[in-house]
């Protein structure tokens, strides 16, 4: 969690829908049974305190190094200094710009990944956006489909895009590939309405459209 960002001024700690950003998806992940400790990796130690939140319970604050700071910093390298630091058999890692991800899906998540651990069939998991739509190179020319003998859309090969808001993988994966995707891992489809991540400012536009929507919702429940 930087206390800066590039595109959003403050962006992790600015008010979102009633509470700060991070509070969302820090609120998930405390309310997912099988978490047993959020570690906040952060340069910002003293505004999240004052934004109410300090190190106790279940969530741990590691400073972040100074030599990890910066926005070239490669967020494997970030990781590769949690997992020295924080002993663990199965790490799962998100981002505070992903703020509608939900509690039950980060259980459903955890658990497909147990499962294929369990069956020898991957090693670790990461959360995709199904896509299937015509895609073009900037020449103009067509990448997934045949322009002169179209089909429906929902008949092409899908593609996977890696949305951000879930990683799961162990200790023996992570050294396998130096990276939180191992070898073999699970694609992970989530809701797209769900799988909101906030980079620009047309993103916070939109996920905070979202958030109201849902929060409307709740309340007509």
């Amino acid at each position: 969690m930087k206390a800066n960002s590039q595109r959003i001024k403050g962006k992790n700690f600015r008010d979102f829908q009633g509470r700060p950003l991070f509070r969302w998806v820090l609120d998930s992940l405390l309310q997912t049974p099988d978490i047993d400790e959020v570690v906040i990796n952060t340069d910002a130690r003293h505004i999240l305190a004052d934004n109410g939140l300090v190190e106790g319970g279940r969530i741990r604050i590691r400073d972040r190094k100074p030599e990890l700071c910066g926005d070239t910093v490669s967020m494997n390298v970030i990781l590769a200094d949690d997992i020295a630091a924080v002993e663990a058999k199965t790490y799962l890692m998100t981002h505070t710009t992903n703020p509608l991800l939900k509690s039950a899906t980060i259980q459903n998540a955890l658990r497909a990944y147990r499962d294929g651990v369990a069956s020898g069939t991957a090693d670790s998991l990461f959360a995709v956006n199904r896509i299937q739509t015509r895609f073009y190179r900037e020449d103009g020319s067509a990448v997934n489909h045949d322009p002169d003998n179209l089909i429906q859309t929902q008949d092409l090969e899908p593609w996977f895009e890696e949305n951000s808001n879930l990683y799961i993988f162990s200790r023996e994966s992570f050294a396998a590939t130096n990276a939180r995707i191992g070898r073999n891992p699970i694609l992970f489809e989530m809701n797209k309405m769900e799988a909101a991540d906030i980079d620009t400012p047309e993103d916070w536009m939109l996920a905070s459209a979202l958030a109201n929507l849902q929060m409307q919702q709740l309340a007509a429940e």
